[in-house]
């Protein structure tokens, strides 16, 4: 049958290169395992108010243990209320990240103890300035659009150092900004930090700026302090994001099929206590597992299971409805070497397209063995060719061009063709500085430069380019001194 374009279908106007790796009944399967899991060996809840919140919802918690046995009407009514849909606004109002919107938003680490550096390429403490730095390429980079600080300083305490990340990130970049936020005691100065750049507590409400991450603890328990802090961000109205790391074979059991079972329990009960907590309070599904490698009893990040149950973590998000979060775009490598291309590409465009909305951690070396502001410039280089494969292509009668075709003819060629010079911009990708497509003779001339080369190199051409709008100078003096409160407070 021959279609005129009028009848043309419009859900064939764009090639689609999206990709489910489980069908409905799979799915459903999972969600059930998952259930029964919740009702039979429960969750072990370390932290007593929230205990006594779930136990007055009629959930049966066991004597002589924490641990609470959630029913599936108490599950699917959490998943019923929950907020599906959110956006993190920046100090800039233009720069927001979208989740549950069909944007692709990469975070760039909120944190690595080591660091390795840019000029050595050796592994070291991280530094405050390392963290600046950070911060301050990621504002330049196009493609990471949520801000953490990279870098945990080995000379500020632990004690309250995510308050002073947080405000660095807030002088450093505009964008949305995260710092790993481990209690509800630091929570408290983050969150006022916040308060403070956006106008007051309803203006935080009206345009949140961060999120809380609650890392359930694999096998099956929700941390006394991570839920402290959810208490805090909640009460503030910032959404929350639960992701669990079970681990294949180390922290859950040795098929895939059932860590994913386990994390989508852990996930599930992580959105219950919120909503108990915060009724409609918007939430990411962070289905974020790993394998524990058998020869070297370490997490691997880069393996080709990792992309698998990266993809059947957004097809379980989908089913409930929410954002989602996954761990691909990762690498085992320690050197930007093939491996690391590989592991982060492949891992990175079957998560994008089977739809995910977010993926961390960029800028990280090997599985949390540092972070880099040369790899954290690769991740933006190999997410800008991602989304050029996620954008797919027209494919109506008139992206055909048989027009032109008929007016160049054969041996023709189509280089000055109006058609081209209109198309080629917006059809074509068009890579930075960090790639080559030259000739090998010019190659050759330029230096012979690896990837690793180019990408260190433009990170240097930026951090001695970009600025960042300066904040007001009083707004920063505020921010100062809420630092300085926090140490008073919970110092050294």
């Amino acid at each position: 049958m021959k279609l005129s374009p009028k009848e043309f279908p419009t859900n064939m106007a764009t090639c689609n290169p999206a990709v489910s790796l489980l069908r409905i009944e799979q799915i459903q399967a999972l969600h059930e395992a998952s259930l029964k899991i919740l009702s039979d060996t429960g969750i072990m809840i370390h932290h007593p108010e929230i205990l006594k919140l779930v136990e007055g919802t009629g959930a049966r918690v066991e004597t002589s243990r924490p641990i609470a046995h959630f029913s599936e009407s108490l599950v699917m009514n959490s998943l019923q209320i929950v907020g599906k849909k959110y956006v993190l606004n920046g100090r800039d109002p233009a720069r927001v990240a979208r989740f549950n919107d069909g944007d692709l938003v990469q975070l760039s680490s909120p944190g690595q103890y080591r660091w390795l550096d840019l000029h050595t390429e050796r592994v070291r403490p991280a530094t405050l300035q390392d963290a600046r730095d950070a911060i301050r390429l990621a504002d330049a980079l196009p493609n990471i659009n949520f801000v953490g600080a990279m870098a945990q300083p080995a000379e500020i305490s632990e004690k309250y150092r995510e308050v002073v990340l947080t405000a660095e990130l807030s002088k450093g970049t505009t964008k949305p900004t995260m710092a790993w936020t481990h209690n509800g005691k630091t929570a408290r100065y983050v969150l006022e930090i916040y308060r403070t750049l956006v106008g007051g507590e309803k203006a935080l409400r009206e345009r949140p700026m961060t999120e809380a991450f609650l890392e359930p603890i694999s096998p099956l328990q929700l941390p006394n302090d991570g839920l402290d802090m959810v208490l805090e961000f909640a009460a503030a109205g910032q959404p929350v994001s639960v992701g669990p790391m079970a681990m294949t074979s180390g922290t859950a059991p040795a098929t895939l099929a059932a860590t994913l079972a386990q994390e989508n329990a852990e996930i599930l009960a992580g959105i219950v206590v919120t909503q108990l907590i915060a009724p409609g309070i918007p939430m990411k599904y962070g289905g974020i597992p790993h394998i524990l490698d058998p020869r070297t009893s370490i997490c691997s990040f880069g393996s080709p299971e990792q992309a698998l149950m990266g993809m059947a973590m957004v097809a379980m998000g989908k089913h409930y409805g929410l954002p989602i979060y996954i761990n691909v775009g990762l690498t085992d490598a320690k050197v930007l070497d093939a491996q690391a291309g590989i592991e982060k590409a492949t891992t990175l465009v079957l998560g994008a397209l089977a739809g995910a909305d977010m993926f961390g951690h960029a800028g990280i070396c090997g599985p949390d063995h540092a972070g880099s502001l040369a790899w954290l410039m690769a991740d933006n280089e190999v997410m800008a060719y991602v989304k050029r494969v996620v954008r797919g292509f027209g494919i109506a009668p008139g992206d055909f061009a048989t027009d032109v075709i008929q007016a160049v003819g054969p041996a023709g060629s189509f280089l000055a063709e109006d058609h081209t010079i209109k198309n080629y911009r917006r059809e074509l990708w068009m890579p930075g500085p960090a790639w080559t497509r030259q000739v090998y003779g010019a190659w050759e001339e330029g230096g012979r430069t690896s990837m690793g080369d180019r990408l260190r190199t433009e990170v240097e051409r930026i951090l001695s380019t970009h600025t960042v709008p300066e904040m007001d100078a009083a707004l920063a003096r505020e921010i100062d001194r809420i630092v300085a409160c926090a140490k008073a407070e919970i110092g050294e």
